[in-house]
């Protein structure tokens, strides 16, 4: 029986070790943390006999018999142990990469960029849906990936496609994945501390596009748009019908056209913001590339209710919206976030501070913030970057529990009509995901709303 092991737990590791498990392997995991609920996920693998190691790093010295290692996507790719796994001639591979080899016998609408995944992966697999297709969205989103390619080794209905939200750290432990459709929706400086360099981060995203059969890109990225010539059979879209030559998907006024079609109108969609605009022709063009017909993507748009944490409309109270945009985690999202809102907005920013170019989100903030609470990690750093720019309206609150008590209080004073939390920053200062500090937040809202 050949061994393998998963380092690091969570959604993802579970089912790669309960998929390797069930297919054979002789499995062994582990995870640096030891938190609660990974105590509690090392009792349920202890119970399916796989044994799991806590407060533990992986030795491949120790390990050298080992025929598979698997990493979950939060774990660097470039660790000193897992390059030494890799030397020592261990196959190393990311948990969508172990989901690819049990599921390629389905297509696959792979999607990446910097931001606009979460929503365009929702809103292309809400399509797919309503056309009849039995096709989950994972990756980042949903589903871990190897958790559909658990249901489908236990006997499960068969899949007709799959939607898969793949980040650069994915792509980068994947060396086999080939969507049938990959979608590239913006490119901006992220994740440098990973990756280090931006043209190193270009090129992992770029090599799951290469890896497609059909390529649809954002043709507004103005990025994308300056390497348009490396990409000559892409299928490109334009909210402005200018920023490409004949874009295959565009808008005419209301109209969302493809290929000389109209689709549907675009003001079906219920999510503010031109950026969703966008992710909406990309959407549309890979179901209409997916043979998908007009009637039921007009069905889908009208009643796609949007992505939790990201523009999340909570309600309203004394005529102020409160909108949970969790998961802004760097300045160009949360510059998008704040540009969809009505002003003037009170802004909750703030958590673990990320790499990046700030100045255009610190004028966004001058523009349409009549405060900013600042909250975590990044508080300070914030705090130093707003008065470099002159802004003075804002307070370090620390907590969340504290900035949404502040904003009831500040929001009369100055006639807002939003808070907004787009924090710019990862979570993981304060929160184990955004997911969880959007849920914090909309808690504490509800409380009230």
């Amino acid at each position: 029986m050949p061994k393998a092991h998963v380092i690091g737990l969570g959604k993802s590791g579970v089912a790669a070790a309960q998929l390797l498990k069930r297919k054979g392997w002789r499995v062994t995991a582990s995870d640096r943390g030891t938190s609660d609920s990974l105590q509690r996920q090392q009792q349920q693998l202890t119970e399916q006999d796989i044994p799991v190691s806590l407060e533990t790093s992986f030795d491949p010295e120790a390990n050298t018999d080992l025929a598979l290692l698997v990493v979950s996507p939060g774990v660097p790719w470039d660790l000193p142990n897992l390059e030494r796994s890799r030397e020592l001639g261990i196959e190393t591979i990311g948990e969508m990469e172990l989901a690819w080899r049990h599921l390629q016998s389905c297509p696959w609408v792979g999607i990446t960029g910097t931001n606009g995944k979460t929503t365009t992966t929702a809103l292309t697999a809400a399509i797919f849906q309503a056309a009849g297709h039995n096709t989950p969205a994972c990756g980042n989103i949903g589903n871990a990936a190897c958790e559909l390619a658990l249901s489908q080794a236990n006997g499960e209905p068969p899949l007709d496609w799959i939607v898969a939200e793949i980040s650069s750290y994915q792509i980068e432990s994947s060396n086999s994945i080939t969507p049938r459709i990959g979608v590239w929706t913006t490119f901006t400086a992220d994740h440098l501390n990973r990756h280090k360099t931006l043209e190193n981060y270009y090129n992992i995203k770029a090599k799951l596009l290469k890896a497609s059969e059909l390529q649809v890109f954002n043709g507004d990225d103005p990025y994308l748009r300056s390497v348009a010539s490396q990409w000559p059979n892409a299928y490109w879209t334009s909210t402005t019908n200018e920023a490409v030559l004949k874009p295959f998907a565009y808008l005419d006024g209301d109209a969302v056209m493809v290929d000389g079609e109209k689709i549907l109108s675009v003001s079906a969609l219920k999510m503010p913001g031109s950026h969703n605009r966008q992710n909406l022709l990309m959407s549309v063009t890979a179901a209409r590339l997916a043979g998908i017909d007009a009637e039921a993507i007009a069905h889908a748009i009208a009643t796609f209710p949007g992505v939790p944490h990201r523009l999340e409309v909570l309600g309203s109270r004394d005529g102020v919206q409160f909108v949970n945009d969790s998961k802004a985690t760097n300045y160009d999202a949360a510059l998008v976030g704040l540009a969809s809102v009505a002003s003037p907005a009170v802004l909750i920013a703030g958590g673990e501070p990320k790499e990046g170019d700030a100045i255009a989100w610190l004028h966004k903030i001058q523009e349409k913030a009549a405060f900013v609470l600042l909250i975590g990690e990044a508080a300070s750093l914030f705090a130093q970057k707003l008065d470099s720019v002159g802004y003075s309206d804002y307070e370090i609150v620390e907590t969340m529990e504290r900035a949404v008590m502040r904003s009831q209080e500040i929001a009369p004073k100055y006639d807002v009509a939003t808070v907004l939390l787009s924090p710019a920053c990862a979570s993981f200062d304060q929160f184990p995901n955004f997911e969880v500090r959007g849920d914090r937040f909309r808690q504490l809202c509800q409380e009230f709303l």
